[in-house]
């Protein structure tokens, strides 16, 4: 019976892997620089341009959407009266879109009234090329707060801003809708923003360098830890890495391009951004750097150390550092660089430094994604993506490592062949004795 338990389970191994491979043909990795992985497991959702319409998230589950220049969409969602709630959305542009400083979205959440509970705008800035960009919206609950405090139905409005009225590209959406733990019960929470933190720069990272390939979106994404990480990306391109960062931590991040092996030196502004999103996708910071065929870094800004009290700063930048989790880093370079450097990629290298020790959780039971384990810190010493981390088996792992369809299968069937071998071998013929010399016992 155990012997057919274990069959069992590698027959479901193998089905998983087919159907897993069979479903996502394609989702694997980007075929071309700019082409963004939106998360398999996401599910298809139409907006809609009257909220009465308006489709629902659920919450913890991914979705997959599209928007047109100038568009209102609105989509819905239903909360509680006790926990804080985040809605994302990750706008993708096509690889040939052309976008301008003020090209964006903006997310917001109302009632169903209309009355507003926040918002946030991402856009390219100054460095004015197509990339995934993030966005979230939050709802805090606050004592004696007057509006978004009930149970109940909220809206979410996705609006596109576009400056180019002759762009009729649409940009893809990812969306996603969490919610925080609960705290634990007779904890005294602060209610003000920090008064100070540490706000000196890292010292540069002296260790060996190690290569470890980004992915293609935050589904993708690398798991890194303390190091130097050698990497390559191409003009259009964007990797990503995810670091993660504890209750009372505090992540730098440097990205340091090669020079080029050509001869041109013709300058290019903001020809390289390093961006850092929290675990809920909402943007924290970014650095830009010039490129004029030498070497060239970027760092982020001195960020606060993970810590609840940071939600109620009026800094963005500080406002976001508010739970702990996987901190998403990305990387990407300007398709600019193609015409003076080549469509090539560029070695750079990603130097990550968590420092502090870690603190106590303040919620009530488990965190999800809003907490760090120690499966999650061995995760990131191994460089496994989320997919990959989330496998149970090896048969799995390999579908989601992008083997087709008929590959798995021709596996499967290998992995079938082998047990009845193996069966064959270990049941002994009819009357025959048993490997040395004993039968064995009945009704095993």
């Amino acid at each position: 019976m155990k012997r057919q338990r274990n069959r069992g389970r590698v027959v479901a191994a193998v089905l998983a892997a087919v159907c897993a491979a069979a479903a996502l043909p394609g989702q694997a990795r980007a075929a071309g620089p700019g082409v963004y992985a939106f998360d398999p497991d996401a599910k298809n959702v139409q907006g809609a341009t009257t909220n009465v319409e308006a489709s629902t998230l659920d919450e913890g589950v991914p979705y997959r959407s599209m928007i047109k220049p100038g568009e209102k969409l609105y989509y819905r969602v239903t909360l509680d009266d006790a926990s804080a709630a985040y809605v994302s959305a990750v706008a993708v542009p096509g690889d040939s879109g052309q976008v301008a400083y003020g090209d964006g979205i903006n997310v917001s959440l109302r009632e169903t009234d209309d009355t507003s509970c926040g918002s946030e705008r991402a856009n390219f800035g100054s460095g004015e090329y197509a990339r995934p960009i993030a966005a979230y919206v939050s709802r805090t609950i606050k004592e004696g707060g007057s509006t978004c405090q009930e149970s109940g139905q909220y809206d979410v409005l996705v609006e596109r801003e576009s400056k180019d009225a002759s762009n009729s590209e649409a940009w893809g959406l990812e969306l996603r809708f969490l919610e925080e733990p609960r705290l634990r019960s007779g904890v005294a929470m602060p209610t003000d923003g920090p008064e100070s933190w540490p706000s000196a720069s890292a010292k540069p990272l002296t260790g060996k360098q190690q290569k470890r390939s980004g992915g293609a979106g935050y589904s993708e994404a690398t798991s890194l830890e303390n190091g130097r990480w050698q990497d390559t990306v191409a003009p259009g391109q964007t990797r990503f890495y995810r670091v993660p960062v504890d209750w009372g931590q505090q992540i730098h991040a440097t990205a340091e391009l090669s020079n080029s092996t050509g001869t041109s030196t013709e300058f290019v502004g903001n020809a390289l951004t390093l961006s850092l999103d929290n675990p809920a996708q909402g943007h924290v910071s970014n650095a830009t750097l010039s490129y004029s065929g030498g070497p060239a870094s970027a760092s982020l800004r001195p960020l606060p150390p993970v810590a609840y009290r940071n939600r109620f700063d009026s800094s963005t930048q500080v406002s976001t550092m508010r739970f702990a989790g996987w901190y998403y880093l990305s990387v990407s370079l300007s398709p600019k660089l193609k015409e003076f450097y080549g469509s090539e990629p560029i070695p750079f290298e990603l130097a990550v430094q968590v420092k502090n020790k870690a603190e106590a959780s303040p919620y009530e039971g488990d965190a999800g994604v809003f907490g760090v384990t120690d499966q999650d810190r061995e995760v990131a010493r191994k460089g496994k993506n989320a997919r990959e981390a989330a496998q149970s088996g090896p048969m799995t792992v390999v579908a989601a490592a992008g083997i087709g369809t008929g590959s798995v299968l021709l596996l499967g069937l290998g992995v079938w062949t082998l047990l009845a071998r193996r069966r064959a071998a270990a049941t002994p013929a009819p009357g025959s004795p048993a490997v040395g010399g004993h039968r064995p016992p009945r009704g095993r």
